[in-house]
């Protein structure tokens, strides 16, 4: 194992314990034996065909599914069910995995059933090894045969470590005894690396020279810190708030003009750490950040032309806390769901504003569907209060988005392999339906940008997850009819002018720092190539014809698609949209709207579509009068022609009121 020896002095003195069964266990805050790399059977590097069993009660609780964290269905007897159950309760049961070569295993990671309905996980058990599954070898403990401790519960992960590292090419775990109440079922990884190679001598995966692992808060800052100092001319750090537990929630901008709005230049987020526990999204961003930085210095046309096009900032760490939480335990003891949510327990992807139910609720109430609003809608008062259940990290990002015209996004999951698109949420809380936004077409075209170019989810013979083929899906699904739920992307699409996306990045919440460098290989060019679609659609300036002056808050309306947006500060939009013509017409107060054609082209540049406004006479008024002016000849003329204008029409609707009543009048006469 990869331990010094005085990390190795210390396990011994308080990691490995002799209880009277004779098994060793580890004190799980421990994590020098975890430096150890997995096999692979939460990551699905073991393949299905790898894992035998002595018998299994049906398919879906065969070997195949006895797989460390590995999530049933909903419901109990479905093919896709939580762990290997044995068909018989009895010592002779067992599960077997093949490594495919000579390894030098160390240690077992053992877990209950995943199950809401049932109880189902191993107390104690023992562990042999094999080179031709005919003749196998018990680990032992002294001259007696080593028992292990399992688990206690059906969730929590708990490792076992061998006495004496055992070189074999076959390890099998064989329960002894089980929950009374339950029967024969476990879920397992196992530790070890090929006997032929020392650990620091497995492949990597990449070229890249990367700080490949994983990153505690004080890490964080100090890499992100490291990354500053190497690039300053095109990187800046800031803070947006900070967690329940005071930790600062920090963003990475590249750009090369940091720190500052550039007119035209759209703005671009990744976020990730929302859910504390999945973490490779942190550590890609991170990774992000020096690759972007390195390769800028290497003059790497892309990279130069993305940095000098866009502001992009980078959140790795929205849920600090849990993460800290989740990093004490380890890569492979942390469990499903240790971290996953805020300290303070709030799930923060289920922790922003409704805004699709104020959206509804104002579709069936109004009569008049021209008074209705879809876009900017307001976050609604009670959220707001001081005594709402909204985490702090939450507020800070939703201040973030507000003050930040950000115009693409994409928050960065784990646990699964799939692309999730809005809307999230269902119509009436429907448990999952299809709800799709206005914008379904380009919201489909980013998630397949993503989806296409990862190396695992383009798979077409890769393994579902848990209990979800995306496959059939081509590895993207409208969020809502997955499950339900009022998240981040549903709020941004509404309440700013922001697409954003949900990327599930990998079966495995918690990838073993191994594995780091192999699941960079398969991020890096989807994370590139879609922040890259944040040129993709229209972009430009809404102004005063009179003063050039930019007009915030413009809405520019497509047609046929009914979802607007709005100009930033300064007078500039962008207006993400797939290829085709559009008729785009803005509007602003104190304004004669205006409506331009703009054709979309399949480069990978935005069309210019600017806008130059004429103030309405009113207007124009309104101002000089505020100032104290004096109203100017054509300003005179025009506001005479307006009331000549409005006379006349009133005039004229008199004299159409007076010559029907005369009809009538005659009518009645005769």
């Amino acid at each position: 194992l990869k331990t010094d020896r005085n990390t190795t002095k210390q396990s011994g003195r308080e990691g490995r314990k002799y209880l009277k069964s004779g098994w060793a266990t580890l004190d799980s805050t421990n994590n020098s034996f975890l430096s150890c790399p997995p096999l692979g059977l939460e990551s699905l590097k073991v393949k299905d065909s790898q894992i035998q069993a002595s018998s299994y009660k049906r398919m879906g609780l065969g070997p195949h599914r006895g797989r460390l964290n590995i999530q049933s269905g909903v419901e109990d007897g479905d093919i896709y069910d939580g762990a290997w159950c044995a068909q018989y309760e009895d010592q002779n049961q067992w599960v077997q995995i093949d490594a495919k070569k000579l390894t030098r295993f160390t240690a077992v990671i053992l877990q209950g059933r995943g199950s809401i309905w049932s109880l189902d996980y191993v107390e104690t058990f023992k562990v042999q090894v094999s080179n031709d599954t005919i003749k196998w070898k018990p680990c032992m403990n002294g001259t007696e045969e080593a028992v292990f401790e399992g688990n206690k519960d059906s969730d929590t992960p708990v490792l076992a470590i061998l006495p004496k590292p055992a070189v074999a090419q076959y390890i099998r775990i064989n329960p002894q005894t089980w929950f009374k109440n339950g029967t024969i079922c476990l879920r397992a990884e196992i530790m070890g690396y090929p006997n032929n190679i020392y650990p620091w001598q497995s492949e990597e995966g990449t070229k890249d020279k990367l700080d490949f692992r994983h990153h505690n808060y004080k890490e964080m800052r100090k890499l992100m810190k490291s990354v500053n100092e190497m690039c300053p001319d095109i990187t800046r750090i800031y803070s947006i708030g900070k967690s329940y537990m005071g930790l600062k929630l920090y963003v990475m901008e590249i750009s090369d003009n940091p720190g500052k709005h550039e007119l035209g230049e759209p703005e671009f987020r990744y976020v990730a750490g929302m859910h504390g526990n999945e973490v490779l999204g942190r550590e890609l961003l991170l990774n992000l950040m020096e690759y972007i930085c390195q390769e800028y210095k290497r003059g790497n046309e892309r990279i130069v032309h993305l940095v000098k096009e866009t502001r992009i900032h980078l959140l790795p760490s929205m849920n600090p806390d849990g993460y800290e939480m989740a990093y004490k335990k380890g890569s492979e003891l942390s469990g499903w769901s240790l971290g996953r949510f805020s300290y303070e327990g709030i799930d923060m992807n289920h922790n922003f504003a409704d805004l699709n139910t104020v959206m509804w609720d104002a579709i069936e109430l109004e009569t008049d569907k021209s008074k209705l609003i879809n876009h900017y809608f307001p976050i609604p008062e009670y959220y707001t209060s001081e005594d709402a259940l909204v985490a702090p990290e939450t507020r800070a990002v939703i201040s973030w988005m507000q003050t930040i015209p950000f115009v693409l996004s994409a928050n960065l999951h784990g646990g699964e392999l799939v692309v999730t698109y809005p809307f999230d949420m269902t119509k009436d809380w429907a448990p999952r339906e299809h709800t799709p936004t206005p914008d379904e077409s380009f919201f489909r075209w980013l998630a397949t940008v993503y989806a296409s170019t990862n190396h695992v989810m383009s798979n077409p013979d890769r393994r579902p997850c848990h209990n979800e083929d995306f496959l059939r899906y081509n590895n993207i699904i409208n969020g809502a009819n997955w499950h339900t739920v009022p998240g981040m992307n549903d709020f941004s699409y509404l309440h700013t002018n922001c697409f954003e996306v949900t990327v599930e990045l990998s079966c495995d919440k918690f990838p073993h720092a191994s594995e780091l460098p192999i699941e960079w290989e398969n991020n890096k060019e989807s994370l590139l190539v879609y922040m890259e679609q944040v040129h993709r659609g229209i972009k430009g300036v809404v102004k005063d014809k009179d003063t050039e002056a930019g007009i915030a808050d413009a809405i520019i309306k497509v047609d046929d698609i009914d979802h607007h947006i709005r100009s930033a500060f300064d007078g500039d939009f962008w207006r993400l949209l797939n290829p085709g013509n559009y008729d785009v017409t803005v509007t602003a107060e104190g304004y004669f709207p205006a409506t331009r054609s703009c054709r979309v082209e399949y480069e990978h540049y935005p069309t210019i579509c600017d806008f130059h406004l004429t103030k309405t006479p009113k207007q124009r008024l309104r101002e000089i009068l505020a100032k104290g002016g004096k109203i100017p000849k054509d300003l005179q003329l025009r506001l005479r022609q307006l009331r000549i204008r409005k006379l006349r029409a009133s005039t004229k609707l008199i004299n159409q009121r007076r010559a029907s009543q005369q009809r009538r009048a005659r009518g009645a006469h005769n």
